[in-house]
């Protein structure tokens, strides 16, 4: 009797830890960042300022764990998508609209935008980020303490029914092409409408002089609520390839046109290289390369930057936490390399590798892993800067880490993905780091 007491209580042990995590929910899907603007000129100057379809939230007030702003949408956004969008969180949190919950997210590491379409009124509106107290991801932020509540830069953004979602770019070099490299570069298309719905998407590619490398446009038709993605591909010479030598960026134009009137307007600095490894040996434009790694607060700013440049490193691995807004965009201008780490530390739970001994191995948690690695992707990988992405930090192993590896793979990136703490098991690339 003892014994099937016993099973019984471990069992509801099991139970109630399973609850501990949260899914999130209301969320769109993580991309890097999007602006929209409303001419050219507002898109090339690439203003981070309030116009007709930005709306900067800044006049927050406090009160306990909750954050509260009112906006106002103006009739200009009818017909069009409101999306708002949050940096960071000191924890897990919920997004409430005119006192409604409407969303959770479970990684405030990491940007992340809403779909308030449904939920926000023509004229004011009342937005609420209510933090978790006390958090209910903890056991996979090890590195944090106990912070006051506090939210980072946010921002309400208007875009059409039918949108840009999300840039990627890829780059290869044929074997019969001396001096050329191929770069792909894919817009992530998707329609909110109910009904099939036309539009045409142009895109321009020009060089750091204003000269044109790729230009051209695409019609797209997507049925209700659905995505796809257009494709181009552009010759890149390599004096125009990006390296930590020549960090040059292309500018990427991109508009889309409905009925015969223009949208939004969008502006993408890319910088395009090829990456490949080698029994752990990384190559840049087929150049093999020694990685002198710094590991480095995730809220560096430029001067600290340079500084570890100057002293003969030429590679950041970031410890977890939220990104600096501006670090990748500083690696990018100053040609520094840059490995961004997933919000995953669980050293607090020990190295225990039983199921549910540290959440790596404990199923419950497995849709938090594959959250954060996904984010951590999306919101870094348009950046030339970026070589390799590390999966988590002193968190043991598991069947969870073994998933999120698998399911990184799927993008088909070329770039290591990587746990330093894997002990030599197979979800881990071999990457040589000095």
């Amino acid at each position: 009797m003892r014994r099937i007491f016993l099973i019984i209580a471990l069992f509801s042990g099991r139970a109630l830890h399973a609850q501990e995590y949260t899914p999130s929910y209301g969320r769109e899907l993580p991309r890097g960042e999007v602006l929209a603007y409303p001419t050219p000129g507002e898109a090339a100057a690439a203003e981070n300022g309030d116009n007709r379809y930005l709306t900067q939230l800044t006049e927050w007030t406090p009160q306990g764990n909750g954050f509260t702003i009112d906006f106002t949408v103006p009739f200009a956004w009818a017909n069009r998508q409101v999306l708002f969008h949050l940096d960071r969180a000191s924890a897990d949190y919920e997004v409430r609209i005119n006192g409604r919950t409407v969303a959770y997210n479970s990684d405030g590491n990491l940007p992340a935008e809403f779909n308030l379409t449904r939920y926000a009124k023509e004229g004011r509106n009342t937005l609420e980020v209510v933090v978790s107290e006390p958090s209910q991801v903890a056991r996979l932020e090890s590195w944090k303490s106990a912070d006051k509540p506090a939210i980072g830069r946010a921002w309400l953004l208007s875009q059409p029914t039918l949108r840009v979602r999300d840039v990627f770019t890829k780059t290869w070099r044929s074997n019969d092409e001396a001096q050329v490299a191929t770069a792909e570069v894919g817009l992530v298309v998707k329609s909110e409408a109910l009904n099939p719905r036309t539009s045409r998407v142009y895109y321009e590619l020009l060089n750091p002089a204003g000269g044109i490398i790729a230009v051209g446009h695409k019609d797209i038709t997507l049925d209700m609520r659905r995505e796809d993605t257009l494709r181009f591909l552009a010759r890149i010479p390599d004096s125009l390839l990006w390296s930590p030598d020549r960090p040059t960026r292309l500018d990427l134009r991109v508009k889309t046109q409905h009925e015969g009137r223009y949208l939004e307007y969008m502006n993408f600095p890319l910088g395009f290289r090829t990456l490949e490894t080698n029994n752990g040996r990384l190559a840049v434009n087929g150049i093999p390369v020694t990685l002198r790694v710094r590991e480095v607060p995730p809220q560096l700013d430029g001067s600290e930057i340079a500084a570890l440049r100057a002293q003969g490193y030429n590679t950041l691995k970031l410890l977890p936490g939220p990104v600096s807004p501006a670090l990748y965009d500083t690696c990018d201008t100053m040609g520094m390399y840059v490995i961004p780490q997933a919000p995953i530390d669980t050293r607090s739970s020990g190295d225990s590798r039983r199921v549910g001994g540290n959440p790596s191995n404990a199923p419950e948690w497995l849709g938090a892993y594959i959250e954060r690695t996904e984010d951590s992707y999306h919101t870094s990988k348009r950046h030339p800067s970026v070589i390799a992405f590390a999966l988590a930090t002193k968190s043991a192993n598991g069947i969870n880490l073994y998933e999120s590896y698998l399911n990184m793979k799927k993008f088909g990136d070329s770039r290591p993905f990587i746990y330093p703490d894997a002990a030599g098991e197979w979800n881990s690339d071999k990457l040589e780091l000095e």
